[in-house]
């Protein structure tokens, strides 16, 4: 059987079945008695194994049957949850996303069959059993899950009226009624696949009139060993037997002639059943056998309403980020469409309302439908987090120090480009602060601090921006340590350390390869770590961001675009040519004379409203001779980011306009100031400026 074609739903759905897992695992260790976390944990090392084991990941599947087999015993009340269990959970845990991601890029799952693991979970399997063993044989002795080969399972279903009727008029019109008995394997893994194929198998001989269990229940496995099934057929009971036994993993089935008068509902249903066939003695046999067929319907709803809290239908469907690419990039087409009629309308100078009308028209068509597809592609930073509170409790152990974290805004939405990318520097900053910001419990003691460090995890949406914060109460970023490294490796003279703001030696910490860790270990103090957290935001438009109070703790702060398609800027031009800027990072549009510009450290400045700016002439930085003459006024553009501003001098201002990011791709990786370009109105190419970069 060719699986491949199933790989991308196998590994979307395992994904989610390890998150599962590991929450649940986490919620276990804090609340070991809880009956609901434990069911979930059996339910989803149930679902993996059976995954595993459809698409033929043998060591993925013997791993999940053992911890199945671990919260079989956890569940009958045999096994008590204890911590040691918890962290070879972990293990199985980590083994499994192993073979996760060795399946994700070769499509094997390695050969790493993790027998120490396995070994561990037999032991505390062992171990459980043998204080249990008196009790454990009981259900044994209650419940034979094979049938006998004489036990005929199919007289002890209570039938309904409506189906003795059935069975009747068949019998009547000389059809076969046959009970049969299906045993499942007592190694089958998928028992609800095969007893579908079963299904399938015998339906094609004939018809099945009633299961014991309900349809509904073989579907979703809540049957132990066998199930029974009433067939009307024109084939030999031997034609049916064989199949059903056709089918992979079934050990045994047993059948034979269904005998009405020995089920046990049917003296009770004998009165009515004579009432009804002389009511429809008038009537042909093949229009009664049809009317009862009608009422089949009526059997099967009782069984749909034991399942009331399941949806119809599934509302979400998985996509492909490609697909949602070309789907965006066709809205893209279309706002550029709509912008070269606008430039089209302004050019003839139209007097008639009529293509004005359109153009407003279109334009909310295209803005709507550009907010539709970013709302596909928006993804909760949930997935991204979740990881994170385990790998606190790890380094909780790994570094003997007592932390929580606190989490909040995980429903915050961004785009699925970026949310993929930002799992490595929250890493990152989680594990400065449990490493470099949280104290020991000694010095927290004497700082009057509570014992246990708190990390806040926090994320929210601001404007057209997603903030998230990674905050501790720990020490605190010490300027002082990190100048000297700083002067010690060379990165700054002890000339430019004097005169250097607490906000620019914090800024050092950014540097390739710069730690103040005393040694290295397996959590830091190889210095990878704040220059891959800058790098990595900056390449999403990003920017980062600290405070800190030494003694109180820090806060690093990162700030994201919600979207990285489309986006509101301003158009300027400079030299004759035309750039963007996004809207985003602009604060206002000022209007300065020549002399008001100073100098300070032999750079221009200006004074605005008490505030001294930076200026940064776009003619220069672009290599392009401004338009505009020395005595002219000049046009200011007033960029932030974060605490720090400064002034873009332009030529003129066109207005502002929506636009579509075009990626320059490899080719023009040096200029860092320009993050993309995009098409106009009128076909010209415009660049976009990066105001972050620029500063």
């Amino acid at each position: 059987m060719d699986v491949s074609q199933y790989l991308e739903i196998f590994l979307d759905e395992t994904k989610e079945h390890l998150q599962n897992l590991n929450t649940q695992i986490l919620n276990l260790e804090s609340d070991p008695e809880n009956d609901n976390t434990v069911n979930e944990i059996f339910r989803a090392a149930h679902s993996l194994k059976g995954m595993a084991g459809t698409m033929g990941y043998e060591r993925m599947k013997n791993l999940t049957h053992d911890m199945e087999n671990v919260f079989s015993e956890v569940r009958n009340g045999k096994l008590k949850v204890q911590p040691e269990m918890i962290d070879v959970l972990f293990q199985c845990l980590d083994a499994l996303e192993e073979y996760t991601q060795n399946i994700q890029s070769s499509a094997d799952e390695g050969t790493n069959d993790n027998q120490p693991i396995i070994d561990r979970l037999n032991e505390i399997l062992n171990g459980g059993q043998a204080s249990a063993a008196a009790p454990a044989a009981t259900p044994a002795a209650e419940a034979p899950a094979a049938a006998p080969a004489g036990e005929e399972k199919w007289n002890d279903i209570a039938l309904e009226e409506s189906q003795v009727r059935v069975i009747h008029e068949a019998m009547k019109m000389g059809k076969k009624v046959f009970g049969i008995n299906v045993v499942v394997q007592d190694s089958c893994i998928l028992k609800a696949a095969r007893a579908f194929l079963v299904f399938k198998a015998v339906e094609e001989k004939g018809e099945i009139i009633v299961s014991s269990p309900s349809a509904q229940d073989v579907e979703d496995e809540r049957f132990d060993k066998d199930f029974t099934l009433v067939v009307v057929t024109d084939k030999s009971l031997m034609d049916v037997i064989k199949a059903a036994e056709n089918v992979s993993e079934i050990a045994k089935v047993t059948g034979d002639s269904l005998v009405l008068e020995r089920n046990k509902n049917y003296a009770a249903i004998a009165a009515n059943l004579k009432a009804y066939e002389e009511a429809t003695e008038k009537q042909s046999k093949a229009v009664a056998v049809s009317d009862d067929k009608k009422q089949k319907p009526a059997q099967k709803a009782p069984d749909k309403k034991q399942t009331p809290g399941k949806p119809v239908v599934n509302r979400t469907v998985r996509v492909d980020i490609e697909k949602l690419d070309v789907l965006m990039n066709l809205v893209s087409e279309l706002i550029i469409a709509k912008n070269s009629l606008v430039s089209a309308s302004s050019l003839e100078g139209t007097t008639g309302g009529g293509v004005n009308e359109h153009i407003e028209y279109l334009e909310s068509v295209t803005t709507n439908l550009h907010e539709s597809v970013m709302k596909v592609r928006m993804v909760p930073i949930e997935s991204v987090v979740n990881k994170f509170p385990r790998m606190i409790r790890d380094l909780s152990k790994t570094l003997n120090k007592k932390m929580e974290l606190y989490m909040s805004g995980e429903e915050t939405e961004l785009d699925r480009t970026v949310v993929d990318e930002i799992g490595d520097p929250l890493m990152h900053l989680l594990r400065n602060s449990a490493d470099h910001g949280l104290e020991s419990a000694e010095v927290r003691a004497q700082r009057g601090k509570p014992e246990v460090g708190s990390i806040f995890l926090d994320a929210y949406q601001d404007g057209n921006n997603v903030v998230i914060e990674v905050r501790d109460d720990g020490n605190g970023i010490d300027t002082e340590a990190v100048k000297n490294k700083a002067i010690e490796r060379g990165a700054i003279t002890p000339e430019q350390a004097e005169n250097m703001t607490e906000k620019e030696i914090v800024d050092l910490l950014f540097l390739p390869s710069f730690s103040t860790a005393k040694q290295v270990t397996d959590v830091s103090g190889r210095g990878v770590g704040l220059d891959v957290v800058k790098s990595k935001i900056e390449s999403l438009s990003g920017e980062v961001e600290v405070k800190t109070k030494l003694g109180e703790g820090s806060t690093w702060i990162i700030r994201l675009p919600l979207t990285l398609a489309i986006i509101q800027s301003l158009m300027v031009v400079v030299g004759g040519e035309k750039y963007a800027i996004s809207l985003g990072s602009i604060q206002t549009i000022e209007d300065i004379a020549p002399s008001e510009i100073k100098l300070v450290q032999n750079e221009e400045v200006i004074n605005l409203r008490g505030t001294v700016l930076p200026l940064i002439r776009l003619s220069e930085v672009l290599d392009i001779e401004s338009a505009k003459s020395p005595e002219d006024n000049l046009v200011v553009v007033i960029v932030k980011k974060g605490d720090k501003m400064a002034g873009l001098v332009i030529d003129e201002l066109i207005g502002q306009q929506e636009i579509v990011i075009k990626s320059l791709g490899k080719y023009i990786k040096q200029t860092k100031f320009i993050s993309g370009a995009t098409i106009l109105g009128d076909g010209e190419v415009a660049l976009i400026l990066d105001a972050n970069a620029l500063m």
